[in-house]
């Protein structure tokens, strides 16, 4: 019979790896909660920045190239302003995040249109550094990020989804989690 010891150097990696896993997810919400404020912070004083000065914010989306930047300033500047802020509550987080992610792709293909360039022609060697290096890089990867694991138990969104959604998705027979 081929079975591994109890006591042997693999079942105890395996052992503390799997404490380590559990101690660890309970990081989760803490992270999210960090992410949330700091980006959602940063977001907001961009999106106020840019709507309380349009003259120079529209100056830089027409050098970037950026089609219509009078608008597209106004509609950046809310998307960043009413974003950052429903991001700090930890309301509407996954809704918000997908025109935040929209938001830094239309940045990538207009204030870095050359690194996006590089990257879908092939140079990727070069292109993929640019790519993540460019600032709009984090940006994307934080909404992304928000939209997949959404905005952790301190949130707004989570208190609604324990008192309100699941009570009513359970009442209809669909419960959200499983």
């Amino acid at each position: 019979m081929d079975t591994v010891n109890q006591s042997s150097p693999l079942t105890l990696a395996a052992g503390l790896y799997e404490k380590l896993i559990c101690l660890a997810s309970h990081l989760q919400s803490a992270v999210l909660l960090a992410l949330r404020l700091t980006w959602g912070w940063q977001l907001a004083e961009s999106g106020w920045g840019h709507l309380h000065n349009v003259q120079k914010t529209v100056d830089a989306f027409k050098s970037w190239g950026v089609p219509f930047p009078e608008l597209n300033v106004y509609i950046s500047g809310s998307t960043e302003l009413l974003g950052g802020t429903l991001l700090i509550l930890g309301l509407a987080t996954r809704l918000v995040s997908i025109p935040l992610v929209f938001n830094f792709i239309v940045a990538y293909a207009t204030a870095s249109k050359d690194t996006f360039r590089e990257l879908l022609h092939g140079m990727l060697r070069q292109g993929y550094d640019d790519f993540i290096n460019d600032a709009a890089f984090p940006m994307l990867m934080l909404a992304l990020i928000m939209l997949a694991f959404g905005p952790g138990k301190a949130s707004i969104d989570y208190l609604l989804k324990r008192t309100i959604f699941d009570r009513r998705s359970e009442a209809r027979g669909f419960p959200l989690d499983g």
